[in-house]
């Protein structure tokens, strides 16, 4: 085990901190002992997310946008940069603010980082590669993104991201890191949020057809929330700048991952074919040779135990 593995944090800045993964890394970084400030606009991420971790000494919520400047009163050795609209009906809801919070919300954190001389870790994405031509993708492919369709307000803004962090490093010296999430599921995902576990659960939790889009031969590849946050806080111990990939090399297709979790709820839904969006990639998989090697992480969740889990976590939520 790499020694820049075992750091421990004083006092994490989680930006976008009531988010899915934000809210999973605010309890990983309190269960380690750090104390964690959390910095949210609520504009996607939810008060539900965080209300646990409220009482627990050390964790101090922030409601801010970050992309007007913001600072941290006490000192910091850890900023997270998650904040960021992140799934499909958000980012079309909130073209502008995606774009913003990418350019100068990624400005603002990297300030903080760069004042407090903390390690800055960046939330990026497998959509940087857009509909990839190399498969599967490594972080030394470039990418195929459509720069102007509907989904490049995220795409371009997660790749400026990278860009500015990269800049950052160069002419600061600042100690940044890039993380590339791919497709990541678990508790806390909202059930309308429009990313397929989500979407497929919840109707099938509702006796409702499981909408497909396209032929459903589409493959994604699904990381479940607790080992993405393993690999992220592997790369914040780490002196790695990246980018690397975090997510799982098993590929599942759509139409395979509908009908898995029709299973797992108990359901009887059929399936429902509908039109596939404008630049929907066609595949989806990581190679994670960069993470095993100079992380010492891959994933150790396996779909179906850890997409049992989450629609546990839905039914329960939904009282179904």
């Amino acid at each position: 085990m790499n020694a820049a593995l075992s750091r421990n944090w004083k006092h994490a800045v989680v930006t976008g901190g009531a988010g899915f993964v934000g809210s999973h890394l605010c309890t990983a970084l309190l269960a380690q002992g750090a104390r964690v400030t959390c910095v949210d606009d609520l504009s996607t991420g939810t008060p539900e997310n965080i209300a646990p971790l409220r009482g627990i000494p050390g964790f101090t919520f922030v409601e801010a946008d970050v992309t007007e400047p913001f600072r941290i009163g006490h000192e910091v050795d850890l900023v997270l940069h998650f904040a960021s609209p992140a799934s499909p009906a958000d980012y079309l809801r909130l073209p502008l603010h995606t774009l913003d919070t990418g350019s100068l919300g990624t400005r603002n954190a990297l300030a903080v980082a760069r004042t407090h001389g903390a390690r800055f870790v960046l939330a990026s994405t497998s959509e940087v590669y857009g509909d990839p031509q190399q498969h599967p993708q490594s972080e030394t492919y470039w990418g195929n993104v459509n720069p102007v369709g509907p989904r490049s307000v995220y795409d371009e803004a997660k790749r400026f991201g990278e860009a500015l962090t990269t800049a950052e490093a160069n002419t600061h010296g600042t100690d940044t890191g890039i993380v590339r999430l791919f497709n990541t599921y678990g508790p806390r995902m909202r059930g309308h949020d429009g990313r397929a576990v989500p979407t497929f659960i919840r109707q099938a939790l509702a006796g409702e057809p499981l909408t497909v889009t396209g032929d459903g031969l589409q493959t994604r590849s699904l990381c479940h929330v607790d080992d993405t946050v393993r690999g992220i806080l592997a790369a914040a111990a780490s002196d790695l700048r990246g980018p690397v990939n975090l997510g799982n090399p098993v590929e599942i297709t759509m139409l395979e991952l509908a009908h898995l979790i029709t299973e797992l709820a108990g359901s009887r839904s059929p399936v429902r074919y509908i039109e596939r969006p404008t630049d929907d990639p066609a595949v989806r998989c990581p190679d994670i040779t960069m993470a095993r090697g100079k992380l010492q992480w891959e994933p150790e969740v396996a779909p179906r135990d850890g997409l049992a889990r989450t629609v546990a976590w839905f039914r329960k939520r939904q009282g179904a």
